[in-house]
């Protein structure tokens, strides 16, 4: 099916009800609202068969230890049972006729400029070229707001008619977050870009979704502040996208992720209710933490229109630093050590020899070679005495790791050519796709003492498989990503892959990791986190997600299936 049809023909392929089947994963996903929805890596494929069938999962949900922590009381039926399908059963979407009252009902409450219908704007707000996960069905409009009451007016409007609202920022996310499974309206706050107040003596800062964390810094560094924001994900990342995926990047063994610095959130929920989640002390106890709920929600419990955010002071001295081992266990172990060591290092990141050479190939730190072998790269940040020590420190665990000697930036335009090896990593992986080309980028998290364990076994099964694929990632925090190159014209390769990261995540799971370190659930890890956190923590979510959107409206797909 053509992502490019107009919106007209979209809206006559319009079905009536949704009839995906709660608990089961994306490829036995049925009919959808408005055309048929067919899971894959991209929109030419044909979808296989998932090896992952629902009672698998289950099982293996069992076998990796999810769900057994629920006590329950001997011969009594428990007051909630939080697996039970019925208890979320019924949803309808709009019909045909409701979606066209709804668009003309935003047109008019808001303005005629607001809903875009384009089918470019259609398939740049339903397909991501660098996502793991698309599907053929895209959204059927794409409203523009300008501020929070134009959003709230385009929940009411869309909860009165059942319409699915989807969120969207940057579009840089890589598991199919802001994809449509069921149509409906995608809500781009590209409007919504502005720094709305900035409290320098209490430093932090109320931002719109659509600012740019790498345009906030340079924004705070022209101010002569001495204030910077730490979270640092890929260079496209914008803060609303940023707070739905509970993001991190490479200062996250320092800093920390994106939960620990948003002090506050003002979110529009389904039916266009406008809640502020704290107020601005950066401590209170004051009922529950609202920001844990929606911070990583990926827009399935509301729109979040404004963000107070914690800034940070500039450290004094900043070095950047690389170094390379002869193999990828003595680099993972040499990070495990630097960790168990309590080095205050601000930034720890890793690049196996594939990814080294593919930075070279790509030509995107030219004129700048890099040593084709796995390497470490380091910042290190605070005091002139502190820094310094530091560098001693992790120079010496290196070498007893078989590190080599270690190469430092000269200057700060030398210490931006270092970092930048890390720093487009990825697109340097997109840049050598050739006809057919798809990239696959997922990643998972592991407790830092088995990283080295399970990017070995990773990088071997990969290989055996005839796989051009690379490990890099934010190896301080234990999260690690492998970006994996295939042909989808090529019988098998895209089955290949599959199989390569269903292992990968089971693997992490059984070594008590994560399906996913940040970059989120989306449609393409659904079957994951049930496996993970089990039918009865995920029947949990659905509760709450029930609470708040009882229509299922808001992104409706991602993190679990909209009931039957």
């Amino acid at each position: 099916m053509s992502l490019r049809k107009t919106s007209a023909q979209w809206l006559a392929k319009a079905r009536l009800a949704s009839r995906s089947t709660a608990g089961a994963p994306p490829s036995t996903a049925a009919k959808c609202r408005w055309s048929s929805t067919r899971s894959s890596t991209h929109p030419a494929a044909n979808a296989s068969a998932s090896p992952w069938t629902t009672s698998r999962v289950l099982l293996l949900a069992t076998a990796v230890g999810a769900g057994t922590y629920v006590a329950t009381c001997a011969g009594a039926a428990r007051d909630q049972d939080y697996s039970r399908p019925a208890k979320f059963a019924g949803l309808k979407f709009a019909t045909v006729r409701e979606m066209e009252m709804a668009l003309a009902e935003i047109r008019q409450t808001t303005s005629p400029d607001t809903i875009s219908t384009d089918p470019e704007d259609l398939r740049a707000h339903g397909y991501s070229e660098w996502s793991s996960t698309n599907i053929e069905t895209l959204p059927v409009a794409v409203a523009y707001p300008q501020n929070t009451a134009e959003v709230s007016r385009i929940a009411c409007i869309c909860n009165k008619y059942r319409i699915p609202i989807i969120p969207f920022s940057g579009g840089s996310s890589l598991e199919g977050n802001f994809s449509a499974p069921y149509g409906g309206v995608s809500v781009d706050f590209a409007h919504m870009d502005q720094i709305v107040q900035f409290n320098e003596g209490d430093m932090d800062i109320v931002v719109q979704p659509s600012v740019s964390w790498m345009d906030l810094n340079e924004e705070l560094a022209r101010r002569q502040s001495g204030l910077f924001f730490p979270v640092d994900p890929g260079p496209s990342a914008k803060i609303g996208g940023m707070v739905g995926t509970n993001c991190s990047g490479t200062n996250a063994v320092r800093y920390g992720t994106m939960k620990d610095w948003v002090i506050n959130l003002t979110v529009v929920l389904a039916d266009g209710t406008i809640i502020k989640t704290k107020r601005r002390p950066r401590k209170t106890s004051a009922g529950y933490n609202l920001n844990s709920l929606f911070v990583g929600s990926e827009g399935t419990l509301g729109l979040v229109t404004e963000i107070t955010l914690k800034l940070a002071v500039v450290p004094q001295e900043f070095s950047v630093a690389v170094v390379t081992f002869p193999s990828i266990r003595d680099a993972a172990s040499a990070a495990a050590a630097v960790m168990r060591a309590g080095v205050q290092v601000a930034a720890m990141e890793i690049m196996d020899e594939v990814q080294m050479k593919v930075v070279n190939l790509s030509g995107s730190t030219a004129p700048r070679k890099w040593k084709e072998l796995p390497t470490l790269f380091f910042k290190f940040s605070g005091t002139k005495a502190g820094v310094k020590e530091n560098i001693a420190m992790v120079s010496a665990i290196a070498k007893s790791h078989k590190g080599g000697e270690f190469e430092f930036a000269k200057d700060q335009k030398e210490q931006k050519l270092l970092w930048s090896a890390r720093k487009e990593s990825l697109w340097s992986m997109l840049a050598l796709r050739k006809e057919g080309g798809e990239v696959w980028s997922t990643d998972v998290a592991v407790p830092f003492s088995r990283l080295a364990d399970i990017i070995e076994v990773s990088k071997k099964e990969m290989d055996d498989l005839g796989l051009f694929a690379s490990v890099l990632g934010h190896i301080g925090d234990g999260n690690f990503h492998e970006s994996i190159m295939y042909n989808r014209n090529n019988a098998g390769e895209r089955e290949k892959v599959e199989r390569c990261v269903k292992n990968m995540v089971q693997r992490a799971l059984d070594m008590e990791g994560t399906c996913t370190g940040e970059h989120g659930i989306g449609i393409g890890k659904k079957e994951a986190l049930l496996m993970e956190v089990g039918i009865d923590t995920l029947g949990v979510m659905k509760s709450i997600k029930q609470a708040l959107d009882p229509y299922w409206i808001m992104n409706p797909g991602k993190i679990m299936d909209v009931p039957a």
